[in-house]
Formats: C-alpha cells, structure tokens, sequence
C-alpha cells in the first residue's frame, strides 16, 4: 500500500500559520532577508511553499509580518507618495509621527525597533527593511540618485525614533509634532529633491 503525501495545509493543524511565522522568524534572522526564501520557509515549517504565499502574499510581506509590525509602512506612505515631491518631506513625517505618536502602536514600534536595532537585527534594517519595504516607495519622491537620498533620509527618521522614542532624549521627546516638522521636514525635503554634493 503506497502512501500519498498531500499538499497544502496540513489536516488537523489550526496553528499552521503560526508555524509558518516562526519558521520565517528563524530564517530572517538566522540568514538575513536575502538568504531567506519562501521554499526553505516552507520546508521548515512542513508546508507546500504554495500555503505561506497564500498566507502572507510575498516575501516582503512575510518579512513585514515576521517583523510583527502594527502597520504596513507601504500603506501608510502611500498617501504621500499620491501627492508628489512637492512638500512630501513635511508629510512624511507629519504622517510617521501621526503613527509614532499614537499610544495604541508605539508600544509595538519599539519592541520591533529593539529587535532591529540588536546585533542580528541590525543586518535585517539593512537587507530588508530600507531596501526592500521603504526604499522603493520613497524611491517614487526622488528624481535622482536614490541609493544616495534613501540612506539620508533614513538616517533622520532612524535618528528621530532613537532621540524620540527609544531614549526620550530631552528635548526632543518633548517637542510637538509641529515643531518636528518644521525643523526636520525641510532637511528630509531637501534630501529627497534638493542638490546633493
């Protein structure tokens, strides 16, 4: 009697989405998001590849979930990007400290910029998260030069969660958010459009 292995989800195993997760967890941060893919994602967690895209879409969106993060950077940046280069720099951060700034996902924020910010975190930031899920929706504002202007504006943003958030270094964690936006906005616009050396 020969045995016929399914494909697909396993029977009796509500919890596979979960392992699929896990799996991910492992991989990205055990080879970075490059050496990570969906099939050895799969393979790990005892599913066809065809139920973790099913699941979680594409690999950014894995990494996205496998990060935990309480909002999908793409998404919310998508409004800015609508509108254009003109001003994008006030509006993007308008629209990060809107998402920063409320209690319900700062909590969450932090715990996965902790995680980012750690030793082996610190290649995932690298890899994965400004190349592949920020970078190219930023790419949409610049005219030129992104593999120049996108690092620079992370540079501002990763330093605004560090002073803000993450060690509430005075005064900037007591700053309104229109006081943010008018003194870093112009330096993030001038990032994105202005000429660089």
């Amino acid at each position: 009697m020969t045995t016929r292995t399914s494909r697909g989800r396993r029977p009796g195993a509500p919890d596979t989405r979960a392992e699929v997760l896990a799996a991910a967890r492992a991989s990205f941060a055990e080879k970075g998001f490059r050496g990570t893919t969906i099939r050895a994602v799969a393979a790990s967690a005892g599913v066809d590849p065809a139920l973790v895209h099913h699941y979680f879409g594409s690999k950014d969106d894995l990494f996205l979930a496998a990060l935990e993060m309480p909002v999908d950077p793409r998404e919310v940046l998508a409004p800015v990007v609508a509108q254009g280069a003109d001003g994008a720099g006030e509006r993007l951060l308008r629209t990060f400290l809107s998402v920063w700034d409320d209690p319900d996902t700062q909590v969450q924020l932090l715990a996965v910029v902790r995680s980012v910010l750690s030793a082996d975190g610190a290649t995932l930031l690298q890899e994965g998260f400004i190349p592949v899920v920020v970078g190219p929706v930023l790419a949409q504002l610049v005219a030129d030069r992104p593999e120049v202007r996108i690092p620079l504006v992370a540079s501002q943003v990763v330093g605004l969660i560090v002073t803000r958030y993450l060690i509430a270094l005075p005064p900037m964690a007591q700053m309104s958010a229109d006081d943010v936006v008018a003194r870093i906005g112009p330096v993030i616009q001038h990032y994105l459009t202005g000429d660089l050396p």
